[in-house]
């Protein structure tokens, strides 16, 4: 079993960056394609980047183009998520996931296991 806890999250206004971490708990990130989903109130959770587990295939839904880039350090067990240009609308929980694979393709994963989401907060 794979333990997921992320960090970085924050109050920021907007235009600011932020970057997200994700750490493993006593497992390697080796074998799983990683990815982040963020859930705004009152809405449902959506799909975010996912990057592969050996970190050469990035795949992102069309908000984050050109904003968010996923990346991943498998000797460190980590993953991450920088944010530019944040806006109001990019308020949400931001969760770490993981899905086990053994292809290096990646679009939107399917999680088998999930952190407890760090809080993102866009306002003036």
């Amino acid at each position: 079993q794979v333990q997921l806890a992320e960090s970085g999250g924050g109050s920021v206004q907007p235009g600011d960056s932020l970057t997200l971490s994700c750490a493993s708990v006593g497992r390697t990130f080796g074998s799983y394609a990683m990815g982040w989903f963020r859930q705004a109130p009152g809405m449902e959770r959506e799909f975010v980047a996912a990057i592969s587990w050996k970190g050469l295939s990035t795949y992102y839904t069309d908000f984050a183009k050109g904003r968010f880039t996923i990346s991943r350090d498998n000797a460190k067990n980590a993953v991450y998520l920088r944010m530019v240009n944040l806006r109001p609308e990019d308020t949400a929980v931001y969760y770490c996931a993981a899905e086990f694979t053994a292809r290096e393709e990646v679009g939107i994963i399917r999680p088998d296991y999930w952190g407890q989401g760090t809080q993102v907060t866009v306002s003036s």
